[in-house]
C-alpha cells in the first residue's frame, strides 16, 4: 500500500533532508578541516627514562581557545642528556634538538601527527651547546667552549659557533646534516671562536644567544666577558665558498664578521631576536633588566649588517630577562623576565619599542615562542614550574589573554621551544 502524503508533510520532509544534508556537510568538513594550526615542541631538561634522556613534550594548539593539549603519544625521548634548544628547519618537516651533557645535535623527522622520528645524531663541534638556529642551508650551533683540549669546566675558554651544512630537502631525500666540511676556509677549521683583541684577548667570552635575520643574510651572537663585566654582540655575514675537501670540490659556509663586529652591548646580554624585514635586532641584557634596540645597515650598505643602537634604547624590561622573541606578522616583541615570573609586551615603530604592560608566567620562564601559523598564540617555557604558559595575543593591540585552562604541565623543568605549523586550516581563528 502506498501511502500519500499532504502537502504540509511534504514539506516537512524536504525540510528534514535538508537539515540532513546540512550536517552530512558540516561533519565532512570537521573531518577535513582541523582547529589544530600548530604543534610545540617543548624540550624539558630533567633526565628522565632508562637512558636518563631528557623529554619532548608535544603540544597542539586549538585555534579557536589557544587550548595546548598534549598529543596522544607525548613525550618522547629527546635522545640525549639535558636538552637545552631546539629549532625546525625552514621546511618544517624536521626538528633538531641540542643536548649539552652529550654534546649532541639530534634531528628528528616530524610526522604529519607531530610525533617525532629520530633520524641522525651528530657530535656539537664544540663544548656544551647552547643555542641552535637554522635557515635553509644550513644549522648554526652556539657552544660554551671551544673545543680545545684546554676547555672545560674546569678550565674554561672562550665559546664558539659551529655548522652543520644541510642537504636540500626533495620529495624523496629529507633533509640531512652534513659533516666534515670546514667553515670560512680549506684549512680544515670547523669552528669560528669568539675572541676580543687588545688587552681584553686573554678574557673569556662566554656566548648566550643565537639569532639569524629573516632573509638569511647575517646572524648575530649575544655574549659577555666574564672577566670585564662588558656584553657585546658578535655579527657575521653568511654566505659561502668553492674548496676542496678530501680531494673532492665543496661549497663551504663562510661567516665574515660585520664591520665593528663586536658590538659593545651592555653587561649581560642574554638573548637576541629581530623582526622579519631584517631591518632591526633586540637585545636583552640580564643583569639591567632592560632590552637594546638596533638597527641593521641593508645590503646594500658598504657596512652591511652593522648595528646602530636606536634613539631611546635601552627600554626597561623585568627582572632577568632570559628570553626574546619578536612578532613575524605583527608590530610585537614579548621578552620572559625570568625573576619575575612575567612577559613584558612592547609595539615596535621604525625599531623603537613602546611598553603595552605585563603578564604572568610559571616560575622562571627560560624561552618563549609565537604560533608560525596564525602569529596570534604565545607560549612560554617556565623551567622551576615544570608548565607551559600560554596566551593568545591581539593582532589590533598586542595585548594578551590567557588561553583556555593555561598553563600546562610539562615534563621537569623544560628549557626551549619550538614550533611548525599543521596542515589544517585554522578555520577558528578570529581575525
Amino acid at each position: 500500500m502506498r501511502m500519500k502524503l499532504n502537502k504540509s508533510s511534504q514539506l516537512a520532509l524536504v525540510a528534514a533532508s535538508s537539515l540532513l544534508a546540512a550536517t552530512l556537510v558540516t561533519a565532512c568538513s570537521q573531518i577535513t578541516q582541523t582547529l589544530t594550526v600548530d604543534f610545540v615542541y617543548v624540550a624539558s631538561s630533567k633526565a628522565a627514562g632508562a637512558q636518563s634522556y631528557g623529554e619532548i613534550n608535544v603540544f597542539e594548539i586549538d585555534s579557536e581557545s589557544g587550548h595546548m593539549r598534549q598529543i596522544p603519544a607525548s613525550p618522547f625521548p629527546s635522545a640525549g642528556r639535558n636538552p637545552v634548544a631546539e629549532t625546525v628547519s625552514a621546511d618544517n618537516e624536521d626538528l633538531f634538538v641540542a643536548n649539552q651533557d652529550d654534546n649532541t645535535i639530534v634531528q628528528f623527522v616530524i610526522g604529519n601527527d607531530g610525533k617525532l622520528y629520530p633520524k641522525d645524531t651528530e657530535n656539537s663541534q664544540g663544548i656544551y651547546p647552547l643555542a641552535i638556529a637554522a635557515n635553509k642551508a644550513n644549522l648554526f650551533m652556539l657552544d660554551t667552549y671551544q673545543p680545545l683540549p684546554t676547555c672545560s669546566t674546569a678550565e674554561p675558554c672562550s665559546g664558539s659557533i659551529g655548522v652543520f651544512p644541510l642537504t636540500t630537502a626533495t620529495s624523496t631525500v629529507p633533509v640531512t646534516m652534513q659533516t666534515g666540511l670546514p667553515i670560512n676556509s680549506c684549512d680544515g677549521l670547523e669552528y669560528v671562536p669568539l675572541t676580543l683583541s687588545g688587552a681584553a684577548a686573554s678574557d673569556i667570552v662566554v656566548p648566550t644567544g643565537l639569532n639569524i635575520l629573516a632573509d638569511g643574510s647575517a646572524l648575530y651572537v649575544t655574549a659577555y666577558d666574564s672577566t670585564a663585566n662588558t656584553g657585546y654582540v658578535y655579527g657575521y655575514l653568511i654566505g659561502s665558498a668553492s674548496c676542496t675537501v678530501n680531494g673532492q670540490s665543496a661549497t663551504i659556509t663562510t661567516l665574515t664578521p660585520v664591520p665593528g663586529s663586536p658590538f659593545a652591548v651592555g653587561v649581560h646580554p642574554s638573548a637576541v631576536g629581530s623582526d622579519k624585514s631584517s631591518s632591526y635586532v633586540y637585545v636583552t641584557d640580564y643583569a639591567k633588566a632592560q632590552v637594546l634596540a638596533y638597527s641593521v645597515a641593508p645590503a646594500t650598505a658598504s657596512n652591511h649588517g652593522e648595528l646602530t643602537q636606536l634613539s631611546g634604547s635601552p627600554y626597561p624590561a623585568g627582572n632577568q630577562p632570559s628570553a626574546i622573541v619578536v612578532n613575524q606578522q605583527y608590530p610585537y616583541v614579548y621578552v620572559t623576565n625570568s625573576l619575575d615570573a612575567t612577559i613584558s609586551a612592547y609595539q615596535a615603530s621604525n625599531g623603537a619599542l613602546t611598553s603595552l604592560g605585563t603578564y604572568g608566567t610559571g616560575l622562571q620562564p627560560v624561552a618563549i615562542g609565537i604560533d608560525p601559523s596564525t602569529a596570534r598564540f604565545l607560549y612560554t617555557a617556565n623551567y622551576l614550574g615544570n608548565n607551559v604558559t600560554a596566551y593568545e595575543l591581539s593582532p589590533t593591540t598586542g595585548t594578551l589573554v590567557s588561553s583556555q585552562y593555561s598553563p600546562y604541565s610539562s615534563n621537569d623543568q623544560p628549557t626551549a621551544v619550538a614550533a611548525i605549523p599543521h596542515n589544517g586550516t585554522g578555520g577558528g581563528v578570529q581575525q
